[in-house]
């Protein structure tokens, strides 16, 4: 009898853990391949993990970082706006099962901003941007330390701030009010992002902007100059870097 529950026991449990290997494997591929930079192989072999092992946060929020990060490999406003839409899609499963990540929170805080950037409406936009406004503060609040979310909160801060007057109509609708912004508030947001990890290119960057939407050009440029000479921590920093040589070149 005992024997006959133990091998019922490994029968069902053998393919459990086999599919735990071969998600772990996956897993580490895709770490490589996304250390290269590599968003499409990466996206696959998470999606290909994910199929192994459902509903892993860490998976899932991996997924949304690929489809944001893979944006830039393609011209194309539809294909940009329906991966996006997948990043927000797996952020949000990511943040149901995980809701006290900050790396969750502001992951979905991040691809709500990249499906804004895409879309027509006004309106959605601005909808768009009070979720990356709640999302980044909510990580904030888990996560103190979290130089992404204030990297997202800095550079929210600064976009808000240079709304114009039909942009600030629906803010009035979405946010019942305007809400509160600064360029100034983006600058010491984005200071501590860059001042939580210096070594990011993308911290500096957005500094840089921020910069320069508070009237500053020296500063600005200098953050510019000092996020182009950092070696590149991650696929979005390519992106980065090329909107911070465009700002040097209109600075001339």
């Amino acid at each position: 009898m005992k024997l006959c529950r133990r091998l019922v026991f490994t029968l069902f449990a053998w393919p459990l853990a086999l599919a735990a290997g071969t998600a772990d494997t996956l897993v580490q591929q895709a770490l490589a391949a996304e250390a290269h930079f590599d968003a499409k192989t990466a996206l696959g072999l998470y999606l290909k993990a994910d199929a192994a092992r459902p509903d892993d946060p860490f998976i899932l929020e991996k997924i949304s970082r690929q489809y944001c990060d893979s944006m830039i490999d393609t011209a194309s406003t539809d294909e940009k706006t329906r991966r996006a839409e997948k990043a927000v899609a797996y952020a949000k499963r990511a943040v149901a099962l995980k809701p006290n990540s900050a790396v969750n929170l502001t992951s979905l805080a991040v691809s709500y901003g990249r499906l804004s950037l895409h879309c027509s409406s006004t309106r959605t936009r601005i909808a768009y941007s009070r979720l990356v406004k709640d999302y980044a503060e909510r990580a904030l609040a888990l996560d103190p330390d979290y130089d992404w979310a204030y990297h997202v909160l800095g550079r929210w801060n600064y976009e808000v701030a240079s709304l114009d007057a039909t942009e600030r109509f629906f803010a009035r609708l979405a946010y019942g009010g305007l809400p509160t912004a600064s360029t100034a508030e983006a600058v010491r947001l984005l200071r501590h992002a860059v001042m939580l990890a210096p070594k990011v290119p993308a911290h500096h960057v957005e500094l840089g902007f921020a910069y320069l939407a508070d009237r500053q050009p020296g500063p600005a440029r200098a953050e510019f100059e000092q996020g182009i000479r950092l070696p590149l921590r991650e696929k979005y920093d390519i992106e980065e870097k090329a909107r911070a040589k465009t700002a040097l070149e209109n600075l001339r």
